[in-house]
């Protein structure tokens, strides 16, 4: 027999996914922004590392581009925590 407690209906509502409550194609869009975040991320290090010649600014633009990259990551795990449902 099936118990469907609330503690029950909770757990299955995240075994679903974070972003399971979202319609799909906004997590379509959602895994587009993140790619896109990883992709800009990764033109901000290579312009960084080709035009950049102060070691300071440098480290600062670099670390803005890696806290995009984690951001982008993040969402990415997300979609993909979500894919089933």
């Amino acid at each position: 027999m099936l118990n469907f407690s609330p503690l029950n209906l909770i757990i299955l509502n995240y075994a679903r996914g974070p972003l399971a409550s979202m319609h799909a194609l906004d997590v379509m869009w959602v895994s587009f922004y993140s790619i896109g975040a990883m992709l800009v991320s990764v033109l901000i290090l290579s312009a960084t590392r080709k035009w950049i010649k102060n070691a300071f600014l440098s480290f600062i633009i670099k670390l803005f581009a890696f806290l995009l990259f984690l951001i982008g990551s993040f969402l990415m795990v997300l979609v993909v925590f979500t894919w089933p449902s």
